[in-house]
């Protein structure tokens, strides 16, 4: 067929058949009037025809899809994500109320606190929650929860060398405090290691002590140990909580004290699941000396001071052990009503020869 009339007339462009059917299709009065096969012929034409291409950089349009409920999944499960990635506490206390923010492990302790811990939730303390009920559930394990301060050049010493002084006398209480073969029974070697050997008068009296301790001689103040025929440690934590702070002390030296408590989760040593927490706070003071005023070797301490105070370690004469009561004992006792409560770090340490005290809270 040509593309003029329908019997072979001459050709009739395109765009004039479209403007007859547009026109057609608008009515007008004076449209041309064209034979019906070449109208189809030019419809179904224009009807194959493929769509324009869009332009250049153009966004062509998007139907919306109808998965509104997908959408806010997703997006809840993204924020959820972010919050753990930021806060990982914060995530835990969604799912289990104020219980969450409560066992968030608490920051270190860089200043004397202001009151007490809070009463912790209730519940026994057991063989697999050895700290249950108690505020050392927040506390860091072993050196961990001790704060070391900032070095900075004091006395005699440079920064560097403050800061390795620093790190040197948290090492001595943890191998006098934390050692596992020293908490077993074991001599205290390691930090006896890191005491002036010059200073004679101290090594004297902590070898005597560990062979003879007595009221005078008494190894607890310094170390922690517990007789393995007594008492065994529930699992491999101690929970502490303490801090290191400095200054210049005599001859330039750097003096170090040390405010730390510990917690030891212990049970019987023949077995059973009885659990029963000894509590030590221990002050420890230092003195890193410069060798041209003072004779010392390198690498070791001058210790100037030493006080504890133990809550269920045992009352009465020492033993050179901690000795936790089990069997509903409870907690020391001298049959009064002089109270403490061993969480308390806001208080001065009570005097080591105060006699026993019933403790509020273990």
């Amino acid at each position: 067929m040509g593309k003029g009339g329908e019997h072979g007339g001459p050709d009739v462009p395109d765009e004039v058949w479209e403007q007859f059917l547009r026109t057609a299709a608008d009515g007008t009065a004076d449209a041309p009037k064209e034979p019906s096969a070449r109208a189809r012929e030019v419809a179904a034409r224009l009807s194959a025809r493929p769509e324009a291409p869009p332009a250049w950089r153009a966004h062509p349009t998007v139907r919306p899809r109808r998965r509104k409920g997908w959408y806010v999944a997703g997006l809840v499960a993204s924020l959820a994500l972010l919050v753990v990635a930021v806060d990982p506490g914060g995530f835990v206390g969604w799912s289990s109320g104020d219980d969450g923010a409560a066992a968030r492990p608490l920051a270190q302790e860089t200043e004397r606190p202001e009151q007490a811990p809070p009463a912790e939730a209730g519940g026994r303390a057991t063989l697999a929650e050895p700290f249950r009920g108690s505020p050392a559930a927040r506390w860091a394990d072993g050196t961990a929860g001790i704060s070391v301060p900032a070095a900075r050049a004091t006395g005699w010493m440079t920064k560097e060398e403050v800061a390795r002084a620093l790190t040197r006398t948290r090492d001595f209480l943890a191998a006098a405090s934390l050692d596992p073969a020293v908490l077993r029974g074991g001599h205290p070697d390691k930090a006896i290691a890191l005491i002036n050997p010059h200073q004679t008068d101290v090594r004297s009296y902590v070898s005597t002590a560990l062979r003879t301790p007595g009221p005078d001689h008494d190894p607890l103040l310094l170390f922690s140990r517990f007789d393995p025929a007594r008492a065994r440690l529930v699992g491999d934590a101690v929970r502490t909580r303490g801090r290191l702070t400095y200054r210049e002390g005599r001859r330039g030296a750097l003096e170090v004290t040390a405010d730390v408590t510990y917690v030891y989760p212990t049970a019987p040593a023949g077995g059973g699941d009885e659990v029963v927490r000894v509590i030590v706070r221990r002050a420890t003071v230092v003195s890193w000396d410069d060798p041209a005023k003072v004779k010392t070797e390198k690498g070791t301490l001058t210790l100037l001071s030493h006080r504890a105070e133990t809550t269920n370690g045992g009352c009465g004469d020492p033993t050179g052990y901690l000795r936790p009561v089990f069997g509903g004992g409870g907690t020391d006792t001298a049959g009064n009503d002089r109270t403490v409560d061993p969480y308390d770090r806001t208080r001065p340490m009570a005097d080591a020869h105060d006699g026993c005290r019933h403790a509020t809270r273990s």
